[in-house]
C-alpha cells in the first residue's frame, strides 16, 4: 500500500473507536473491578476488564480489514512491532485513573502510521462524544467540523496542560520545578487532567496554549501527535527532537510559545 487510502483508514478507525466506546460505557454505567497493574506501592497504576475488552474490540475491528498490519497497543498489544511498514497504534482507555473514580474525562486513542509517520489519528471522548479526527495534510477535524489554528498568544495570555508519569521521584519534582517556573512567567494557570491525548486536543483548540508531561508512550502520543500538527501547532520531545516510537517525553504548543515553552521544559529535563 504505498499511498494508503486514508479515507478508508479513518472510517476503520472511528468504527473501531465507537465500539470501544460502547465498552467503555457499558462498564462505566455498571462499574468495574480495578486492578494494580504493576507491583510494589503503585496503586494508581490501574488497569480492568474495561482496558482489556476495548483494546480487543479495537484490535478485531482494525484486523477485520487490515489483517496483515501491525498493531501495539498498551495492554496485550505492548510487544507489537513498532517498525511495522503498516502500525496502528492503540490507546483503549486513555486516562484510567479518571475513569476508576467516575471521572467523565477519558479517551480512546487510535492512529494508523504509515513508514514510520502518522497518518490518520482519532481521539474519542466517550461520555461527551467529542470525536477528534486527523489526516495528513489534510487538517484536523472537532465533530466534523474543522479546527483551525488558534489565535496569536504570548507565554503570558495561556493556560499550560501537564502530566505526572506514575515516577513519583526525581521526575516528579523537576516537572514540578517547570511548573513554578511557568508561573514565574505568568501564565493564566496550570491544569492537569489526567488524559494525554485529549490535552493534545486541547493544544490544537486553543484551549490549552501548550502541554508537556516528561514521560509518554506512543499510544498516549500517536493519535494527539497528528492533530497537534494537523491543526497548526507544534510537537516534540520536551527537548526539541522529532518524537520517537518509544517511551519519551512530549511537548506540544502554539507555535508562538513553542520557543518560550522549550526552553523551560529543556532545561527541567530529566
Amino acid at each position: 500500500m504505498t499511498n494508503p487510502n486514508t479515507s478508508k483508514l479513518l472510517s476503520v478507525a472511528t468504527d473501531a473507536a465507537r465500539q470501544a466506546a460502547d465498552v467503555l460505557m457499558r462498564y462505566y454505567r455498571d462499574g468495574v473491578q480495578m486492578r494494580q497493574k504493576t507491583g510494589g506501592n503503585r496503586t494508581y497504576d490501574l488497569v480492568s476488564d474495561a482496558d482489556e475488552t476495548s483494546e480487543a474490540v479495537i484490535a478485531k475491528c482494525i484486523r477485520q480489514t487490515y489483517p496483515d498490519h501491525e498493531l501495539l497497543g498498551e495492554e496485550s498489544l505492548s510487544d507489537g512491532d513498532a517498525s511495522a511498514e503498516h502500525l496502528w497504534v492503540i490507546d483503549p482507555l486513555d486516562g484510567t485513573n479518571n475513569f476508576a473514580h467516575r471521572v467523565p474525562h477519558f479517551a480512546i486513542s487510535i492512529a494508523y502510521y504509515h513508514q514510520g509517520r502518522p497518518v490518520v489519528g482519532v481521539v474519542l471522548n466517550p461520555v461527551r462524544d467529542e470525536l477528534f479526527t486527523a489526516i495528513k495534510d489534510q487538517g484536523a477535524q472537532f465533530n466534523g467540523q474543522a479546527i483551525v489554528t488558534p489565535p496569536a498568544v504570548s507565554l503570558d495570555q495561556v493556560l499550560i496542560g501537564c502530566g505526572f508519569y506514575y515516577d513519583r521521584g526525581d521526575m516528579m519534582k523537576r516537572t514540578l520545578s517547570a511548573i513554578e517556573e511557568f508561573f514565574d512567567r505568568h501564565i493564566h494557570g496550570i491544569r492537569r487532567w489526567g488524559t494525554a491525548s485529549l490535552d493534545f486536543c486541547s493544544v490544537a483548540q486553543g484551549h490549552f496554549g501548550g502541554f508537556f508531561e516528561y514521560q509518554l508512550s506512543p499510544w498516549d502520543f500517536a493519535a494527539g501527535q497528528l492533530i497537534v500538527q494537523e491543526s497548526g501547532c507544534l510537537i516534540t520531545t520536551a527537548k526539541g527532537d522529532e518524537l520517537p516510537m518509544q517511551k519519551t517525553s512530549v511537548l506540544a504548543a502554539h507555535p508562538d510559545i513553542y520557543d518560550a515553552m522549550l526552553q523551560i521544559t529543556r532545561r527541567h529535563h530529566p
